[in-house]
């Protein structure tokens, strides 16, 4: 699910989802905006650098618990932003006197809950998706692409976990392999193609971007479960095959074309002043 802003009775809530941990981490200045009742960020900024102040010195495990990741700013830039989990933040509420504490507690409370539920039905982690992509103006002819894609995706970690690759490093190890055979350059090297920074990679590919992955990926499976494939090297000698065979339908599509398919196109608001694919 990408990492898109919540949203608290209209306002918006910057928000990253930690794989590892299984948890949200929010904005906490979005959140003392919302306390303070503030209309401008600036004066909310301030007024948590004071309370964070405060707490520090007394000692509170409420700053040390916060975190700093980059979040889209204004601006559209990716700016680093103090950020909690809910836990946390549930906490940090009692030290802001606000009518919309309780509001805030619940309102955390469901987020989580939302969350406990797609870890239940995956398929609910797809639709709010879906309804996110809608309302950043993908096509639905891309929303079915990355939504295939995805389960191309998940169909292939099904094995791996199934055959002794780790998650996390090892994954991404293979993945990195698979995109550099069939894309000719490294998932960082495409993301700084495309002026991404923490943003998901393949909710910034064009429709032929993701079917290219997605060919890869399949590639890779399907080898893999013809060798049995099992553990880093094996899997390795897979993920090679694999995104060769996605290279080879890339360049032939490319040959009678004359467009490559590895583009910079993304879907970066302005500033980035970057060429929508819509």
């Amino acid at each position: 699910m990408p990492n898109e802003p919540a949203i608290f009775e209209g306002r918006k809530i910057r928000r990253s989802y930690d794989e590892k941990a299984d948890k949200w981490y929010f904005s906490v200045v979005d959140i003392v905006q919302v306390l303070t009742q503030q209309s401008d960020f600036q004066t909310a900024r301030k007024y948590w650098n004071k309370l964070k102040e405060r707490l520090g010195k007394e000692g509170s495990q409420l700053v040390t618990n916060c975190h700093r990741l980059k979040l889209t700013a204004d601006d559209g830039k990716m700016r680093l932003t103090d950020v909690a989990d809910a836990e946390t933040l549930l906490r940090l509420v009692q030290s802001v006197p606000s009518p919309k504490a309780e509001p805030i507690k619940l309102w955390l409370a469901k987020v989580g809950y939302e969350r406990m539920q797609e870890l239940a039905d995956p398929a609910l982690s797809l639709d709010r998706a879906r309804e996110t992509w809608k309302k950043h103006g993908r096509s639905e002819k891309w929303i079915e692409q990355r939504m295939t894609g995805q389960e191309t995706r998940n169909k292939l970690t099904d094995y791996w976990a199934k055959h002794k690759i780790k998650k996390d490093d090892e994954y991404a190890i293979l993945t990195n392999i698979i995109h550099q055979e069939w894309a000719d350059v490294s998932v960082q090297g495409h993301k700084k193609l495309k002026g991404l920074e923490s943003q998901n990679l393949r909710d910034h590919m064009t429709e032929a971007e993701l079917i290219f992955t997605a060919l890869a990926e399949l590639s890779t499976r399907q080898i893999a479960e013809s060798v049995d494939a099992t553990g880093m090297g094996e899997n390795k000698d897979a993920a090679k095959k694999g995104g060769g065979i996605a290279k080879k339908a890339r360049l032939e599509l490319e040959s009678k074309t004359g467009r490559k398919v590895v583009s910079g196109e993304s879907f970066l608001p302005p500033p980035d002043a970057r060429k929508s694919l819509e």
